[in-house]
């Protein structure tokens, strides 16, 4: 029971930072499951069932608060439901490791970019809408990594979109989190032929689908008035500490090490995230208007 009421609180604070920075909960559930014991086939799948319940919550809760570009969503969604139903069938047969490491790398230049983007010190412009060819691609292969690797359609889906500078964070965000219902449905869907209902464990997900579905209209809250260069600098933050962490491991770097390494970028992440703040409040005083607010106004 107390290991279920953990996984509870681990999926409050998992969906809480994958619902306002686009990413988080499936990186975040996946490293607990492994460190318990459970095998990363069980774990994706107790993962991406949970996400059912929790991506319906926190997409209707973007939604509601003007947080989705539902063109983005329309074309995301197909592609990261065929991709991700491949690769809850390709991880039943294959040793994902390389896989990892190789995305991981992709992700961290990305993520160093995003960062870098939102704290050069001009205005902020999010112009244009981003193109099919652009998003199916993405959806695809986000959808292919979130299935092996029990967290992956966030940090493809979102890091790919801030990188282009066309969306504002927010819509990102909340669109990334909508179109993600449909992608945990192919991974379900996918674990279920490779595994059948009893390779399940439906405890561990219903412990991470209670503590999702409460955070997940919390975090759409803290996506709507977030000013959008911390969002966006956060999100490259986490998207930097996370893979860098995934390649000391596969690096076989001591835990001593990646523990320094890891605080070393955690307080770097909170030093950028205080110079966007900075900057924003530099906007402001001076009296421009954040592009975001701009929008913001709109939906109102």
């Amino acid at each position: 029971m107390r290991k279920l009421v953990l996984l509870a609180l681990v999926g409050f604070a998992a969906q809480l930072v994958d619902g306002s920075l686009g990413m988080g909960y499936g990186v975040t559930s996946a490293t607990l499951l492994l460190a318990g014991g459970v095998g990363p086939l069980a774990a994706s799948a107790a993962i991406h069932f949970s996400e059912i319940g929790t991506s319906l919550v926190s997409g209707a809760a973007h939604h509601a608060l003007g947080n989705v570009d539902w063109r983005t969503v329309g074309i995301l969604a197909a592609p990261g439901f065929v991709g991700a139903f491949a690769g809850a069938t390709l991880l039943a047969h294959a040793d994902p490791t390389t896989a990892r490491v190789g995305v991981a790398v992709i992700l961290l230049g990305l993520g160093a970019y995003v960062t870098w983007r939102f704290l050069v010190p001009q205005r902020l412009r999010f112009a244009g809408r981003l193109p099919a060819r652009f998003l199916a691609p993405v959806g695809l292969v986000a959808g292919v990594l979130d299935a092996v690797g029990g967290g992956g359609w966030g940090p493809v889906g979102t890091s790919s979109m801030l990188s282009s500078g066309r969306l504002e964070p927010r819509k990102v965000v909340g669109s990334v989190d909508t179109a993600e219902f449909v992608v945990t449905v192919g991974a379900s869907l996918g674990f279920l032929l490779a595994l059948g209902t009893q390779g399940v464990d439906w405890a561990y997900a219903a412990a991470l689908l209670v503590g999702g579905v409460l955070a997940a209209p919390v975090a759409a809250v803290v996506v709507r008035y977030l000013p959008a260069r911390v969002l966006g600098v956060a999100a490259g933050g986490l998207i930097v500490l996370t893979n860098g962490k995934t390649l000391a491991d596969a690096a076989g770097v001591e835990d001593v090490t990646t523990g320094l390494l890891a605080s070393v970028t955690v307080t770097l992440w909170v030093l950028w995230i205080s110079w966007a703040v900075k900057l924003d409040q530099a906007e402001r005083e001076g009296g421009v208007r954040r592009p975001g607010d701009l929008v913001a106004a709109k939906v109102e």
